[in-house]
C-alpha cells in the first residue's frame, strides 16, 4: 500500500529551487530513494513506502538551507547531501555550505560542492603547495583561482601568477595568427574566465598592467624566484618533469603554489613521461606538500559532463 506525505515550501522561489529545471532535481530525488517525488504548487508530495518516504523527506530536509532561500540546487548538491545522509557527515556538509569562497559578479555564491573540493580548499588554505589531480569540470583550476583572487584583494600576496605550458593538442602555434602573445591567449583563456568571475575585467586589466597579475606560458617562470606571490600551475599533466621541477623550485618566501593537472588528458608525446605523474610519485610522502584527488563524482559542470568522464574511466578500465 503506497503512502504519502507532503512538505509546504515557503515560496514559489523555493519550490522553483527545489525542482530545478525541467524538475530534474525531483526526477533526481526520485531516483535517489525510490520514492515518487511531486510539486503541486508550493506543496511538495512524497508517494512511497515508509522507508522510501522516509529518506526522500530527510533528504528534502537537508537540502533546506538551499531552497529556503531560493538558492539554485544542482545534482552535486543532492549527490552531496545523500552521501552525508550515508555517513553521517550533516554537520560537515551545513558547515561546507556557511563557507562562501566569494561572490561572483552576478551575486552568486561560490562554494564547494563536494567533500573531496572541500577537502581540496582546505589544504590550499593549509599548505604552501597543494596537487589537485581529476577530470575535466572538477573545479581545480576555478577553486584555487578564486581562492587566490581573494588573497590578493586581501593583500595576503603582493602578485598573483597564473601558468600553464603551452602545448599543442592537435594544432602548432605557428599556424595560428597574431604575435607571440595572441597566439598563447587561447591556452590560457581558462585562467582568465576564472578571474572574470570575481574581479571586474577593467580591474583586471588594471592589475595586469601593474604586474600584480600575471598571466603566462611556462616557459616565462624559468629563471625567476616568486616571493610573497600565489602561483597556479594549470595543466600540469602536459609538463615535462624538467618543467616541473623548474617551476616548483621557483617558490620563493611567503608564497603558495597550486598545481593542477588531468593525468588521463595529456598532450605530450607518447613517449614523454609528464611531469605530474613523475612529481606525484617523488612528493607524495613530502611534508608540507598536499596532494588531493578529485573524481568524476566532484563534476559540478553540466551533469551530462559527469556522464561522460564516468563512460571514459569505465572505457580505460
Amino acid at each position: 500500500m503506497e503512502e504519502n506525505t507532503t512538505i509546504e515550501l515557503p515560496s514559489q522561489e523555493s519550490a522553483l529551487a527545489l525542482s530545478g529545471d525541467r524538475e530534474e532535481n525531483l526526477k533526481l530525488l526520485s531516483k535517489q530513494t525510490g520514492a515518487r517525488v511531486v510539486l503541486r504548487g508550493q506543496d511538495l508530495l512524497i508517494l512511497g513506502t515508509p522507508n522510501q518516504i522516509e529518506l526522500c523527506t530527510r533528504l528534502v530536509r537537508s537540502l533546506s538551507d538551499l531552497w529556503i532561500h531560493g538558492k539554485p540546487i544542482t545534482s552535486v548538491d543532492i549527490f552531496t547531501a545523500r552521501q552525508a545522509l550515508d555517513t553521517q557527515r550533516q554537520d560537515e556538509l551545513s558547515e561546507m555550505r556557511q563557507d562562501i569562497l566569494a561572490k561572483n559578479r552576478r551575486g552568486e555564491e561560490i562554494r564547494a560542492k563536494t567533500f573531496r573540493q572541500r577537502s581540496y580548499i582546505k589544504a590550499i588554505r593549509s599548505h604552501d603547495l597543494t596537487f589537485c589531480i581529476g577530470p575535466a569540470g572538477t573545479g581545480k583550476t576555478f577553486l584555487a583561482t578564486i581562492l587566490a583572487a581573494q588573497s590578493l584583494l586581501a593583500n595576503e600576496y603582493e602578485r598573483l601568477i597564473l601558468t600553464r605550458p603551452a602545448v599543442e593538442a592537435g594544432e602548432k602555434l605557428g599556424f595560428l595568427p597574431g604575435d607571440l602573445q595572441q597566439k598563447i591567449n587561447p591556452y590560457l583563456r581558462p585562467l582568465y574566465d576564472a578571474l572574470y568571475e570575481v574581479i571586474e575585467p577593467e580591474k583586471i586589466a588594471n592589475l595586469m598592467e601593474r604586474g600584480i597579475i600575471e598571466v603566462a606560458p611556462l616557459a616565462y617562470m624559468r629563471g625567476r624566484t616568486l616571493n610573497r606571490s600565489f602561483v597556479i600551475l594549470d595543466e600540469a599533466q602536459n609538463t615535462t618533469p624538467a618543467q616541473m621541477k623548474m617551476v616548483l623550485t621557483r617558490l620563493g618566501f611567503k608564497s603558495r603554489m597550486v598545481v593542477t593537472g588531468d593525468i588521463t588528458q595529456t598532450d605530450l608525446p607518447f613517449h614523454q613521461q609528464s611531469g605530474l605523474n613523475v612529481a606525484k610519485n617523488i612528493l607524495q610522502n613530502v611534508e608540507g606538500i598536499a596532494f588531493c584527488n578529485l573524481s568524476q563524482a566532484d563534476v559540478v559542470r553540466n551533469p551530462l559532463v559527469q556522464r561522460i568522464v564516468a563512460a571514459y574511466e569505465s572505457h580505460d578500465k
